[in-house]
């Protein structure tokens, strides 16, 4: 099928994404084979804990004895290769998420050390970083303190554990994704270094992991290499495009209790939550992750080698491991990257009309820019492009419900540029 059937792509560009193909072919083979290992585990799971067609009932009021949510939750823990699990549809995103699971563990007093140098735009303001702002961490308290990258990108093993030794810290915290950076990823390899590192000097302080865009990537989750805690959003992979808003905690079970207390209330917890109908859309869209965010994979490495192709600097690249979703491009220029966005959007399946713009939304530093015709308002599971307005004017790129429309999407980013050139 040629696609010049359908859209006007220039020939040097059509050249470009036979020589990606090419070039992603092995990779492709790769991803394949852990979307199986995953979509068997998940079914695995299902089965495990006898999901049936009632378990998909919505529930009103309290939501008391919502056997449907609680099996959902024994399926999920399973999932994560956890002791236990929250997932409901009342998280609002995935920064709400861990702000639950870090107000559930964290009290007065206590110290937590974040790992991963400073943490994406919409998370310092929960930890209260740059001012004490109204009901933040700093506001009630906890003391924040970061441990930063060396030159590289990479966590500073060295640092961490000397950090670690000074002060008694009740909380480690890990970002796997970048962010809004250019260090690479998080790999679960990584993860379990952080993780002995962190036991090595200290034993008691809770290891909580940021898991967004990094859920199914690879064969294992963080709390099956030494993490306690792990907290994501539905709207990205685990949601496998289907649910339609939501999160989930999952980790030690008396750390998901305590989370459960902030969710909720003290003394009630996990015991109520209506449902709401939501339950059927929550277990499809788990079901379906593992093959959804292999698409996304194969979207991130084809992306990568055809902008490689073009001149352009990536990362990852193509063959270089992953430990989410997310492909960096940076495109050297503001005009380049509102173009990039401007190009996606005219491929997406909801919205490709709209005409994407910079603007100063809320919980971020500079204008943004973001390409996301989703049929979920912002689904980074479905194919989207994102960058605040500053230096190096990178894109990050994300999602792709299946591959064939999402290579479109990305084919007509790249004929924007060649446009205005």
């Amino acid at each position: 099928m040629n696609i010049t059937e359908f859209f006007n792509i220039d020939n040097r560009l059509l050249e470009m994404d036979k020589k990606a193909l090419a070039d992603c072919k092995p990779i492709f083979e790769k991803i394949d084979n852990t979307t199986e290992y995953n979509q068997l585990k998940v079914l695995k799971a299902f089965i495990k804990n006898g999901v049936s067609e009632s378990a998909m009932a919505g529930s009103t009021g309290y939501g008391y004895d919502d056997k449907g949510r609680e099996i959902l939750e024994r399926v999920m823990a399973d999932c994560m290769g956890a002791e236990d699990s929250l997932i409901r549809h009342n998280f609002v995103s995935g920064t709400h998420t861990l702000t639950v699971a870090l107000f559930g563990v964290l009290r007065p007093g206590d110290k937590v050390l974040v790992l991963t140098g400073r943490p994406y735009d919409t998370i310092t303001g929960v930890f209260g970083i740059d001012e004490v702002t109204d009901g933040s961490l700093r506001d009630f308290g906890v003391e924040y303190n970061q441990v930063e990258l060396k030159p590289d990108g990479t966590p500073d093993i060295e640092e961490i554990k000397n950090s670690l030794s000074k002060n008694d810290y009740k909380m480690a915290y890990i970002q796997r994704s970048r962010g809004y950076s250019t260090r690479p990823t998080l790999t679960i390899y990584d993860i379990e270094n952080l993780c002995k590192a962190v036991r090595e000097v200290s034993k008691q302080t809770v290891i909580m992991v940021d898991n967004c865009y990094g859920e199914f990537v690879e064969k294992k989750e963080p709390c099956q290499v030494g993490a306690d805690l792990v907290a994501g959003s539905l709207i990205k992979n685990p949601g496998g495009g289907i649910a339609p808003t939501g999160g989930y905690i999952a980790g030690r079970r008396d750390l998901v209790e305590k989370c459960s207390y902030r969710l909720t209330c003290a003394g009630v917890g996990r015991e109520v939550g209506a449902t709401l109908g939501h339950s059927r859309e929550l277990y499809l869209g788990l079901f379906q992750a593992p093959h959804v965010v292999g698409e996304a994979l194969k979207t991130a490495v084809y992306g990568s080698a055809l902008f490689q192709n073009m001149g352009y600097e990536v990362s990852p690249k193509p063959h270089e491991k992953r430990g989410d979703i997310i492909q960096c491009v940076t495109l050297g220029s503001a005009e380049k990257l509102i173009s990039f966005c401007k190009g996606m959007q005219s491929g997406a399946p909801v919205d490709s009309f709209v005409t994407p713009e910079p603007w100063d939304m809320p919980g971020y530093t500079d204008p943004v820019i973001m390409a996301a015709g989703a049929f979920t308002l912002g689904a980074s599971i479905e194919l989207s492009a994102d960058a605040p307005i500053r230096p190096p004017y990178a894109a990050w790129m994300q999602g792709g419900l299946n591959f064939h429309s999402a290579k479109a999407g990305i084919l007509l980013a790249a004929q924007k540029m060649k446009e205005k050139e």
